[in-house]
């Protein structure tokens, strides 16, 4: 990447495209909404079919729900907690805890752990990193807006990409309050679709397919990027609902984006030999290792704290690194991939004023 200053570009109006890109998310979350809709429950977990699960449920509801109803206060029924949900949960806490005493290991209900819940949040610090990892976005865009010009090709792409994460962590967040087939199925689609979109952009921005020279290629990446979210979208409400599946397709898509940042980190890099060119390298590390924290899952810490969790909480700081990435570093859009030696200078000059506070970077 070559740097000029901001000056460079014009400053004009971009009303119409935020707005086009407002009413194709508004699209996109109605389709994803309906299509939660048909979702069908999961099998359960093998602490569902502990025997003295079972029975704890079972005589929790005959004494509670069936004749003279236990009311629930009004945190819990605001979050949508009933008679049946509050003795499942009690039941799971009194099995794990009996379970812990015993020497035995803690199983997980319902597929997910038997975590401590928090004024009625099924998973408090899940919840509470999700919430921080969406502030980053709503962070990002406003820099976005604020640094870079509205004449900059990518402007338009950096700001949707924000979009998409903000829109998959309002998911997450609402998914890991309550846990129903619904938000699950919302979380679900709304991160595939956020990885993905991931898989978009990397190659507009690392081949610049945004110039006009690529428009046709840029639409057919664009196409296929959309056909095989809906194939994916297909598959899971249509042919059968895989975690494996779905993991491992999320695993796939995003290692291709890693791959193509890192390629671009080591090429600019070994050009000219600035830390900023190996940013989105590092960022890229640092979410593999993130990662390693999903894929080796353990039993919640204090009944709060897993590896889930945890994995939110390490892409806080990689959301923050990437919109200081882009804010400040980019492109003009007159200038080819490859410029000629002689405008090397110019982009140190850049670089070294950076360093020495002259403008902020």
């Amino acid at each position: 990447m070559w740097l000029l200053p901001r000056t460079h570009f014009s400053s004009s109006s971009s009303s119409s495209s935020s707005g086009s890109l407002c009413r194709a998310l508004a699209i996109f979350s109605f389709l994803l909404f309906a299509l939660a809709l048909l979702a069908t429950p999961t099998a359960a977990s093998r602490g569902d079919r502990l025997p003295e699960f079972k029975d704890c449920v079972q005589d929790c509801k005959e004494r509670n729900c069936l004749y003279e109803k236990t009311p629930l206060p009004l945190h819990l029924r605001l979050l949508l907690w009933n008679c049946p949900s509050e003795c499942d949960y009690a039941c799971q806490r009194s099995v794990t805890v009996s379970r812990v005493v015993d020497g035995q290991s803690i199983e997980q209900f319902h597929g997910k752990w038997p975590f401590k819940r928090l004024w009625g949040v099924q998973e408090p610090f899940s919840v509470l990193f999700s919430i921080l990892n969406g502030y980053v976005h709503y962070v990002g865009l406003k820099s976005l807006k604020r640094e870079l010009p509205r004449s900059y090709p990518l402007y338009r792409y950096y700001r949707l990409f924000g979009i998409f994460g903000m829109f998959c962590w309002l998911w997450s967040t609402i998914f890991h309050m309550r846990d129903f087939v619904f938000t699950e199925r919302m979380d679900y689609f709304s991160a595939g679709a956020n990885v993905l979109y991931g898989l978009y952009l990397a190659p507009i921005r690392i081949f610049r397919l945004y110039r006009p020279t690529y428009a046709r290629i840029l639409r057919i990446w664009g196409m296929v990027c959309i056909a095989a979210y809906a194939a994916h979208v297909y598959y899971l409400l249509g042919v059968r609902w895989d975690y494996a599946y779905n993991m491992a397709a999320n695993v796939v898509i995003g290692s291709i984006t890693n791959i193509l940042w890192t390629y671009w980190s080591i090429r600019h890099y070994t050009r000219l030999k600035s830390f900023w060119a190996a940013w989105p390298g590092l960022i890229v590390m640092w979410l593999i290792m993130a990662m390693s924290l999903e894929l080796l899952d353990f039993p919640p810490v204090a009944g709060a704290l897993d590896a889930h969790s945890l994995w939110h909480a390490a892409t806080i700081l990689p959301g923050m690194w990437w919109y200081k990435y882009v804010a400040t570093f980019f492109p003009p859009p007159s200038l080819p991939y490859a410029l000629p030696f002689a405008t090397l200078p110019l982009s140190l000059h850049y670089v070294l004023r950076c360093r020495v506070h002259v403008r902020p970077c």
